[in-house]
This record gives C-alpha cells, structure tokens and sequence, in this order.
C-alpha cells in the first residue's frame, strides 16, 4: 500500500499563507465573499482552521492579502513599465492597455472586482481596501501619463482625472461584461482587442490635430 502523504500544511510550512490567499481567492471568486467560510478555505488551502487564524485572523485580512498579493503586483509592474519608458504617450498607451486586459483575462481579478461592487453595501471594507489599492492606483497611473504628454505638448489640455475615468471606463464595462453576461449567454468579449481598439480611439480624441480643426 502506498504510504499517505502528509497535509501540505505539515510538508510545506513555508507556503501555508500563499496556499491560504490562493484558496481563498478560488472560493471569493466561487461564491462570493458572504459565502465563502474559513473553515471552507481553510480545508481547501490544506490546513486546519487553527492554523489558518494564526496568518489570517478575518475574512477581511484574507481579502487585503489577496489584494497585496495577487493584484497589486500586477498594478506596479504596469506603473513601472509605462512611466519608466521613454516613448511617446501614444506608444505607451497602446502598451498600457493591451497588457492590463491581458492580465485581467489570464487572473481573476474581474471575479474580485464584481464580487467587490456587489457585496459593498454589506462589506465596506472590501470597497475601501479595492479603492486604495487597486483603483487610486491605477487611475493615479493614467493620471500621471497624461500629465506628462500634456507637459510635452502630446496631447490636449484637459482634466487628467477626468480622462482617466473616460479611459478606463469602457475597459470596466468590457470587465463586467465578461463577468456578468458571458457565463449566461452573451457575446464574447475579447477585451486584448477591444483594449487595442480603444487606444487608438483614444489617442485620437486626444490628438492635438484633432483640436486645431
């Protein structure tokens, strides 16, 4: 008879709050942050409850680490990339946007940032944590990049968090959608192209041609 493996608890104790904030993300994005249970995350994650409490002592410092861990990289590796360039801000633009649908669709993080609008009411810490760490982020992002082509005289003057908003607003829909409609029938959303579309539809809004005609 083959011998039983141990728990990863037990075999990999250095990995027991990584597998934690994976399993929770599955089942945060499985059935909601009201329905998932710890004693649910914690069986799946591989460890017993008590040893889940002595990482993580809520739901809610479960969802702040899946956030530090799982979405917030991915915020900061795009700051790096887009403002350490050199390019023009159309070039980056078309690289900003892409790469952040990319990384929405191989993730779950539209998963994360429905179940957030949708338990908020219930939850406010969930839309606080989102907020701070996930959304001042990355329209602080765009603000930035917009503020420098507007220095450089690349694009028109304007309110750059107001231009933030509109870039990223058809982007959330494509997110929602995707999350939403989909999975009961709608359309197919390939948001890597509707991204590639919607920068150029951008950069042409912007354009400081299109403001001399």
């Amino acid at each position: 008879m083959a011998p039983v493996p141990e728990p990863r608890w037990r075999r990999r104790k250095e990995a027991r709050p990584a597998d934690i904030v994976a399993a929770a993300l599955e089942l945060f994005t499985e059935k909601g942050f009201a329905a998932a249970r710890l004693d649910e995350i914690a069986r799946r994650a591989g460890v017993s409850k008590g040893t889940l409490y002595l990482y993580f002592d809520s739901k809610e410092a479960l969802f702040r680490a899946v956030v530090r861990d799982v979405v917030v990289p991915n915020v900061e590796a795009l700051r790096e990339s887009v403002l350490g360039s050199a390019t023009p801000f159309p070039e980056r633009l078309r690289e900003l946007l892409p790469r952040f649908a990319a990384i929405v669709t191989a993730l779950p993080i539209g998963a994360v940032a429905k179940m957030v609008i949708g338990e908020s009411r219930n939850f406010p810490e969930l839309a606080k944590v989102w907020h701070d760490d996930v959304i001042l982020k990355s329209i602080g992002l765009l603000v930035e990049l917009l503020e420098a082509a507007q220095a450089r005289g690349e694009v028109r003057a304007g309110n750059p968090r107001i231009q933030a908003f509109s870039i990223m607003g058809p982007m959330l829909l494509g997110i929602l959608w995707r999350e939403t409609f989909t999975p009961i029938g709608g359309a197919e959303v390939d948001l890597v192209a509707a991204a590639r579309q919607h920068a150029e539809t951008v950069i042409d809004g912007l354009s400081l041609k299109e403001s001399a005609r």
